[in-house]
């Protein structure tokens, strides 16, 4: 997902995100000092973890969302080296203590070949007893809280309208969104962008983080220390690269 002229807006569409809760759990399951950020997007999530006191790189795929994660780390007068590389073909970074894929961004990946090929990738660039952080949607979420549903927003200078549609393959959400950006001029541009995600059950990606040469430290769910519930949304997996 390259994300074209969605990298503008971006940041007005997850301003209410909850970037402390993410920030909270890195600081509180991860090891200190190398962490690289993989889907970085803009640097939100990059920046409050370089403030933290860990020594961040950021990848991500699109070059438009690196730009402004740059600027951030430059107005923050943070160092933060950024690269543009694809999570399935991580080359030449590492080796890290921790990395991390935060916001769904894991969900992107369309086939399971994909998300396995994903974790090779990032088990390359730990450090032996490294560890892997992630969360993806729950099948829950895409199903009963996505699908079929429309939603909107109007603010005077960016609106949306957001509709979400079941995917091609089981437990997976096609979202096709309308942007309207007001120019200089005070017109409004319109742009369209259609984003496919997908998710695995817990027990899957376990046994997908297993063959990479993982051992599985915890499943959790929204947050919290609880593991994943019927109606959790959001599954967080921690994963410990083999010494």
């Amino acid at each position: 997902m390259s994300y074209n002229r969605f990298a503008s807006v971006y940041d007005a569409l997850m301003q209410d995100a909850p970037y402390d809760e993410w920030n909270n759990y890195l600081q509180k399951e991860a090891l200190p000092g190398t962490l690289i950020d993989i889907g970085c997007g803009t640097g939100e999530l990059s920046v409050r973890f370089a403030h933290a006191g860990f020594q961040v790189t950021g990848v991500d795929l699109s070059g438009d969302m690196l730009a402004i994660a740059r600027e951030k780390a430059e107005m923050h007068k943070l160092s933060i080296p950024l690269f543009q590389q694809d999570m399935r073909e991580l080359e030449g970074l590492g080796p890290f203590q921790t990395a991390v894929i935060f916001c769904d961004s894991l969900n992107y990946l369309k086939t399971e070949e994909d998300v396995q090929k994903t974790f090779q990738s990032v088990y390359s660039q730990l450090e032996p007893g490294g560890l892997f952080l992630f969360d993806v949607h729950s099948a829950y979420k895409i199903n009963h809280v996505f699908q079929d549903q429309t939603f909107a927003d109007a603010a005077e200078d960016i609106s949306f309208i957001w509709n979400a549609f079941p995917g091609e393959y089981p437990d997976s959400v096609e979202h096709e969104l309308t942007f309207f950006v007001q120019a200089e001029n005070g017109l409004y541009d319109r742009f369209d962008e259609v984003h496919y995600q997908r998710t695995f059950s817990p027990g899957q990606y376990k046994l997908w983080l297993e063959k990479a040469g993982f051992n599985v430290v915890s499943v959790t769910a929204d947050f919290t220390d609880k593991a994943p519930w019927k109606e959790s949304e959001r599954i967080f997996i921690k994963a410990k690269k083999s010494s």
